[in-house]
């Protein structure tokens, strides 16, 4: 479907609609893909490269707006913020022989440690939050980057963070790499206490294991804004799993963010078109 939409086409843009050699080797014409999002995994790059398709994407336009969603599900997590709200709401609070009440755990972030996966951009401003709640960090990337000013900081492998962090956030791409790099064996090795977010691709957690490690009490909670199937299947193990809070994939949708993307992607067109093309990710 996706070739015959684009037939004749020597320009498209796309988010999720997939672009793989088969679609991409029946449009002779094309020379240029827009990718209207930061993660570019549905475009065949190589294909694309070896057919003289330029594919650009749209870089850091939702990083602010991530970051505040990687703390909005994990404030929640800490404080059940909308739960203890909506019992007020209906009369318990009211009820109450005592001045407060709390029906759930409630985590104080200062002194605790985060550790990131994909110590990149968003990462980095994820860290940049982190200290400034008096956590502790743990960072890994591909290529480790310079973080001496960071004096709470250190570089550790994805084994010690997990094992050593009472938050563990993700934000890597999604590669084969990476595809199920959170699975029942990972799991094992999470304190029991801790939260796992999860603000980047669905699939790089195996869904079925993670439901299990909650409902079995392996780790306290999750957050999750993204699923490895979006919209989720009604019987998605996760979608009654103990303690995990998943919001439908907006962490990217402030109005702000879309504003960013669009112009972006906009710009990146007119320097195509100008024979100067930026944000090229298939060099």
């Amino acid at each position: 479907l996706t070739a015959e939409r684009c037939a004749g086409a020597e320009i498209i843009l796309t988010n999720k609609a997939p672009v793989g050699k088969d679609v991409l080797e029946k449009l002779p014409s094309l020379e240029y893909i827009g990718v209207t999002a930061t993660g570019f995994n549905i475009i065949d790059t190589e294909t694309a490269k070896r057919q003289n398709i330029v594919v650009t994407n749209v870089p850091g336009y939702g990083t602010n707006s991530v970051v505040q969603m990687t703390f909005s599900l994990l404030l929640e997590l800490c404080l059940h913020v909308q739960k203890h709200s909506d019992a007020v709401m209906a009369g318990k609070w009211s009820a109450s022989p005592d001045f407060c009440f709390w029906d759930f755990p409630l985590v104080e972030l200062a002194g605790k440690t985060m550790g990131i996966i994909g110590f990149g951009d968003i990462g980095e401003k994820v860290g940049d939050l982190a200290t400034a709640f008096g956590m502790k960090l743990l960072g890994n990337r591909r290529h480790p980057s310079d973080q001496q000013q960071r004096k709470n900081f250190r570089w550790a492998s994805v084994d010690e963070i997990l094992e050593n962090s009472d938050v563990v956030s993700i934000h890597c791409p999604l590669s084969p790499e990476t595809k199920g790099l959170i699975n029942k064996e990972s799991l094992k090795r999470m304190k029991k206490s801790a939260f796992l977010l999860n603000t980047s691709r669905g699939p790089i957690i195996v869904e079925q294991d993670l439901a299990d490690a909650l409902n079995n009490g392996m780790i306290a909670g999750a957050g999750l804004d993204v699923l490895s199937v979006e919209p989720p299947p009604p019987d998605n193990p996760l979608l009654k799993a103990r303690n995990c809070i998943i919001t439908p994939h907006i962490a990217w949708a402030t109005k702000e963010a879309r504003t960013r993307l669009m112009t972006t992607a906009i710009d990146n067109l007119k320097a195509f078109l100008a024979g100067k093309p930026v944000n090229v990710v298939n060099k």
